[in-house]
């Protein structure tokens, strides 16, 4: 069923059957706070039992969080697509692009795949598009602290880039001058966002991360353009 065009009902997976991040508790909390505070809904669960056609009905948007690994049964999978493809909105953060590597759709759907990082270190996120409700508040260069994603190519020219990181700024970046880290794309009559933030758990503490949430989730369900 195609999203509502608000954002009422968010399902939140958190499935790991890799590498666990530290920081799962606290990204949680944040989502449930975001929707406590602006009128939505968040269903976590790490069951993939979820993935129905009657369970994903009428949702506003499902989120991949930091997920690792193959997190869904084949069930799951032509569930998840035909919610997404019928007008569903998804959104990916971090670690959401290390999940799936068997099922070409989410490949496509995320837009991209990781392929390593270096150590945690600041940077600057260079924001490109500021017409983005996930990016519409954040400075054109932005300090940011995180575990900073090369991918094993980059989205373009299959996504809408928001924003990139400078490789200069910080050791170890493997994309060269053209590093995107946060886009989002059409995918039938749905939408997907993607966010390469959120390795540590201060990340969702911070009210500009937690704007750049909130932006991508109420974006990808249609609720804001």
């Amino acid at each position: 069923m195609p999203a509502t065009g608000r954002l009422t009902d968010v399902l939140l997976y958190t499935r790991t059957t890799g590498y666990r991040h530290a920081s799962l508790p606290a990204a949680t909390a944040a989502l449930r706070e975001l929707g406590r505070d602006h009128g939505f809904a968040v269903d976590a669960t790490e069951d993939p039992a979820v993935f129905t056609d009657a369970s994903l009905a009428g949702r506003g948007a499902v989120v991949f969080l930091s997920t690792s690994g193959e997190v869904l049964t084949p069930d799951g999978r032509a569930a998840l697509r035909r919610w997404v493809e019928g007008g569903g909105g998804f959104a990916g953060v971090h670690s959401a692009a290390c999940t799936e590597y068997d099922w070409p759709y989410y490949g496509e759907l995320l837009g991209a795949r990781f392929a390593g990082h270096p150590e945690v270190q600041p940077a600057t996120v260079l924001v490109e598009d500021r017409d983005h409700p996930a990016t519409a508040h954040l400075p054109a260069r932005w300090p940011w602290c995180d575990e900073w994603y090369d991918f094993r190519d980059g989205p373009r020219p299959g996504v809408r880039v928001l924003a990139t990181v400078d490789e200069s700024g910080y050791r170890g970046g493997g994309m060269g001058g053209d590093h995107p880290l946060v886009w989002c794309r059409e995918s039938g009559a749905g939408r997907s966002f993607f966010t390469a933030l959120g390795h540590r758990e201060e990340a969702y503490a911070d009210p500009l991360f937690r704007r750049h949430l909130l932006g991508g989730l109420r974006w990808a369900a249609g609720a804001a353009d």
